[in-house]
């Protein structure tokens, strides 16, 4: 257990099919509800608008838990398959809603990689709402790489969306219950995190 901005941040291993995942959870007394985020494919949960959303969604009162998928724990960089990811995600959630985040209504989400296993799992996790994170619509120099908008589309529930507008996997496109917000700078979502901060503070008011 550590300290963190006068917050308790309890990490926790997890068993999942292909591996121990690691939770590092922020608990909110009088939680409304609950965040759980996923990282990158290559990167970690200390990606700045990981934090960003992870203090956003504090502040609004959720509790929140930052998820380092099992080959990540295990100390490799290169990520697993789709499938495995989407299985120790959803193990991950089952979990947490046995125990910390238990009744507390769901929000899912990541950045990048993690943002599509989000949206895939979105309905086997029971999640109210997703955010992405820079969704990785298409593979930067794959002309003929198919596009991961099904992806999106297939979420009934709420969505944000917020990508950098010089994002090299391209623009998603907004939807019925799909939010798409657009700021300055490409995938890393860097150059202007106060806009990034903003938009998830938006959304969560307009959700609550």
């Amino acid at each position: 257990m550590r300290r963190c901005s006068a917050k308790v941040v309890t990490e926790i291993e997890i068993d999942t099919p292909h591996g121990p995942a690691r939770a590092h959870i922020t608990k909110t007394r009088a939680a409304r509800g609950a965040m759980v985020l996923g990282h990158g494919a290559g990167g970690g949960i200390t990606s700045r608008d990981l934090t960003v959303a992870a203090e956003v969604a504090a502040e609004q009162r959720f509790s929140v838990a930052l998820i380092e998928q099992p080959y990540r724990v295990a100390g490799r960089r290169s990520p697993a398959p789709a499938a495995q990811l989407d299985a120790a995600w959803t193990a991950v959630i089952a979990d947490l809603r046995k125990g910390p985040f238990k009744r507390l209504p769901l929000i899912t989400g990541g950045r990048s990689s993690g943002a599509r296993v989000a949206c895939r799992t979105a309905a086997d996790v029971g999640a109210h709402a997703v955010l992405c994170l820079a969704f990785p619509l298409k593979p930067p120099g794959r002309a003929a790489a198919p596009s991961r908008q099904p992806e999106l589309d297939a979420v009934k529930v709420p969505v944000l969306v917020i990508q950098g507008e010089g994002d090299p996997f391209g623009m998603p496109a907004p939807g019925p219950t799909r939010t798409v917000v657009t700021v300055k700078g490409n995938h890393s979502l860097r150059t202007d995190l106060q806009a990034v901060r903003s938009a998830i503070g938006q959304w969560l008011a307009q959700l609550l």
